[in-house]
């Protein structure tokens, strides 16, 4: 970005004021991290400080925490946080949720798209730099643990453009080691999550011969994840990534990012014997917001997409500003419209209908979750069964129920007509007892009266207990035959 000054005429009503002429240049044309022929330019960021930075590596010690401890911790006997694709089984929160509940994930997952938009547009791109994995991990596990091996930025740069030496070999195996290491973690966590933690630990006491295709894929995913790591890097999000593109068509002049207050700063230039010269802005252009930056921009150019509100320059300028003795928040979080007018963050006519529809759709899965039952029936009548005369003339209907216990422990469950009379039969053991987190299927006859059928059908309700407790209501519909004028029947 360049910016030149102008005075603006004498007795106009600018006078007295310095009009700002901001070009922003060409840097949108390319990216920080390939030169014009494409090639990769190796980023080299400097290890942030600073109030945000801290608060950063406490929150991403918590996020992973629960990151790592997701499928392992137990709540009611069932995994923290599980996605078993294969078996069709999810556990949120303790809470088994099954196929039969996609109206539940249907809405889950609208207001999971909902949220994104109303966090966006309010706070930008603010889940990448401080929430989302691949930043978590990159930023606060294998870029430390680069820090610790290698040194920082000026000593990583140094070391690679070395020869190599006994030193330098060994910086860098052992570098690569824990990151190689610490993918084939990252891998089974993943699979835990998918599997659950017990069959997680069945395979690995069963050694890895007894699993050699497994034993193969989780290889290969571990090479994904350390090529990811040790050498794509910030680029998963430049490129990969489609959030960066994404958030161009929600964010506003009224969004709140990590904003360069270029009315303040600009023009920039180093300070001459601890003074500025005339016209000077604050920045000295020491391009320390650039040199921290994990995806190597400069934030001085204006919101892009590339940027991952990490606040690394944040922290950096503010460095600056307590050495030099100027107030923080050149670099900040703002929007344009309080860098531009000095307003103040606020709520929008678009970010009220984002929210309102988040909480409508909130409100929409609270009443499913809360009124769900612990077990879900499914009444059929029987394929190609047709309805039974008995002696005494009542009619016989079989049916066959399916049922989900979505708990973590054995339910005896109980089967009731609530509309009608009749009788109620269950095939084999009347005992009706479902696994824990399984399903069972039964066959079940249903006699009525044939006075009680009007026009050879009527509607059945059947209720579903467990120890006295009402969990559901399924229907029905019983058949017979039809009754012709004069009093005779007919199949219906």
């Amino acid at each position: 970005m360049k910016v030149t000054e102008t005075e603006a005429p004498k007795g106009g009503p600018d006078d007295r004021k310095t009009i700002v002429d901001v070009n922003w240049g060409d840097f949108r044309d390319h990216l920080a991290t390939a030169d014009q022929q494409g090639r990769r330019q190796w980023i080299y960021p400097r290890q942030p400080e600073g109030r945000y930075y801290t608060s950063r590596i406490y929150a991403s010690w918590l996020l992973l925490a629960l990151l790592f401890v997701g499928p392992f911790a137990r709540v009611n006997g069932n995994p923290l946080l599980m996605i078993n694709f294969p078996a069709r089984r999810f556990s949120i929160l303790g809470q088994i949720f099954w196929p039969h509940d996609m109206a539940m994930f249907a809405i889950a997952l609208l207001i999971y798209f909902t949220a994104i938009m109303v966090f966006t547009a309010a706070f930008g791109r603010l889940w990448c730099g401080w929430v989302c994995p691949q930043t978590l991990l990159m930023e606060m596990v294998f870029r430390r643990i680069e820090y610790g091996v290698e040194g920082d930025a000026a000593a990583q740069r140094a070391l690679n453009a070395a020869p190599w030496t006994g030193e330098k070999m060994a910086r860098k195996a052992a570098k690569h080691a824990l990151f190689f290491g610490l993918s084939f973690v990252i891998g089974n966590l993943l699979l835990s999550y998918i599997i659950g933690s017990d069959q997680l630990f069945q395979i690995i006491a069963d050694g890895p011969l007894d699993h050699v295709e497994g034993l193969g894929a989780m290889l290969l995913f571990t090479g994904v994840f350390y090529a990811i790591f040790a050498r794509f890097r910030e680029q998963a999000c430049t490129f990969i990534c489609p959030y960066g593109r994404f958030q161009s068509t929600v964010v506003d002049e009224n969004t709140m990012a990590v904003a360069y207050d270029y009315k303040r700063g600009e023009k920039r230039g180093p300070l001459s014997r601890g003074q500025r010269e005339a016209g000077q802005g604050d920045c000295v252009d020491c391009h320390l917001c650039v040199a921290v930056c994990p995806t190597g921009i400069d934030i001085r150019n204006g919101t892009q997409m590339e940027c991952v509100n990490c606040t690394a320059c944040i922290d950096a300028c503010d460095g600056v500003m307590d050495k030099i003795g100027r107030r923080r928040g050149l670099v900040r979080y703002a929007s344009l419209n309080s860098i531009e007018r000095g307003e103040r963050f606020r709520l929008t006519p678009r970010l009220m209908g984002y929210a309102a529809v988040l909480c409508a759709l909130a409100s929409v899965l609270a009443v499913l979750v809360l009124t769900r039952s612990n077990v879900e029936a499914t009444l059929l009548r029987a394929p190609g069964a047709l309805f039974q005369e008995l002696p005494d003339g009542s009619i016989e209907n079989l049916y066959t129920i399916q049922l989900v216990n979505k708990t973590s422990r054995p339910m005896a469950v109980q089967l009731r007509l609530e509309n009608a009379e009749g009788k109620l039969s269950v095939m084999g053991d009347p005992r009706l007892v479902v696994p824990k987190e399984d399903l069972a299927s039964t066959s079940i006859l249903i006699d009525m009266p044939a006075r009680l059928l009007t026009g050879g059908k009527r509607k059945l309700e059947i209720g579903v207990y467990s120890n006295g407790h009402l969990l559901q209501t399924v229907q029905t519909t019983f058949v017979g035959p039809r009754r012709q004028p004069g009093g005779d029947t007919a199949t219906p």
